[in-house]
């Protein structure tokens, strides 16, 4: 990946501007850097940032995309929108954060697409945090009854050459772990600056969307489900992305920590309740995409994407109106 003006940052919020979002809008100015912010109902009506394309319901309903009034108001899916307006303006690169995550030096220093790194082949699940810190600590998404599972070393993954147009970076101070881990245990964290790790075929782990990075290859991947709750979206997504993936011949890489997280107020039992149905069904959600049919190659994407999601609605895991705003999605991207 190559920083150059068709690269864009995209971040959602309903907040006034703060000091994270006028930095990245600043930093973004002297890049040349798209900067997006897509707001919601619930976003200040006067919302003002140089340097900032910020894009109300309002101005998201005349943007002309087809998903736009079928996304719900107040839900994190609203950055959908933030996406397709970077995808339009012309991005080869798409890069994502939120409005509590300040940026650390490297933030800005893109990884390419292919490059050797440490790869991990054992099959099932990898607890990457556990790669990248010694605390007892798991990625929200992880399945809880794996946790105990003892982790690989790094000396035990051979350096490869991977294709990865999908990054994930650590995020330092609060990083994304789950209730249950808030509740119970300190949260304060700092990762180590271990070496790059990609994920082969058949290897899960989570990633979310606080310090992610998108080649233009994988942009039709970045969907953000509606009918689930907001708990889920982005760690339900990162389960399709991994295993469309794998028929592309591609690896999921993690890198070390390039942002800060102070993080926005939280009801920590909400959010308990809403990643209940995570707790229940990740195993059961990896087993059932891994035997999915899928078709192999970058041009059945889209097609292999609604396969995905037809399995969440029939788990009972999504509602059946996803499939119009997946549809409605593959059709904006693709005209786009």
């Amino acid at each position: 990946m190559i920083m150059n003006a068709k690269t864009s940052l995209v971040i959602t919020t309903i907040n006034s501007p703060n000091e994270v979002l006028r930095t990245y809008a600043s930093e973004c100015a002297g890049r040349n850097i798209r900067f997006i912010v897509a707001g919601d109902k619930k976003s200040p009506q006067d919302f003002s940032l140089e340097n900032c394309e910020f894009l109300s319901v309002g101005d998201q309903m005349e943007l002309g995309f087809g998903l736009a009034s079928l996304l719900p108001v107040n839900h994190y899916s609203r950055k959908n929108l933030g996406y397709l307006q970077a995808i339009r303006s012309g991005s080869s690169i798409i890069m994502e954060t939120d409005d509590d995550n300040a940026p650390k030096t490297g933030f800005f220093d893109l990884k390419p697409v292919r490059q050797s790194v440490k790869t991990c082949h054992r099959e099932g699940w990898m607890n990457v945090y556990r790669y990248f810190s010694n605390e007892f600590l798991w990625p929200r998404g992880y399945p809880l009854q794996l946790i105990l599972d003892p982790v690989a070393q790094p000396e035990h993954f051979p350096e490869e050459l991977i294709i990865s147009p999908i990054h994930q970076g650590m995020a330092d101070g609060a990083p994304d772990v789950d209730a249950i881990f808030r509740l119970t245990r300190p949260e304060h964290i700092e990762f180590l600056n271990q070496p790059d790790l990609a994920l082969g075929n058949n290897v899960w782990c989570p990633f979310n969307s606080q310090n992610t990075v998108w080649a233009q290859e994988a942009f039709m991947l970045m969907y953000l489900p509606s009918t689930c709750s907001f708990r889920m979206t982005d760690i339900w997504r990162s389960f399709i992305a991994q295993r469309i993936a794998w028929t592309c011949g591609w690896n999921i890489l993690f890198t070390k920590s390039t942002v800060i997280q102070e993080r926005n107020p939280h009801s920590l039992m909400n959010d308990f309740r809403d990643e209940i149905p995570g707790y229940l069904n990740n195993l059961k959600i990896a087993e059932i995409l891994s035997a999915l049919p899928l078709q192999p190659g970058e041009q059945h994407i889209a097609v292999n994407l609604v396969t995905c999601y037809e399995s969440f609605i029939s788990m009972g895991l999504m509602e059946p109106a996803e499939l119009a705003m997946v549809r409605a999605w593959i059709a904006d991207v693709t005209n786009s």
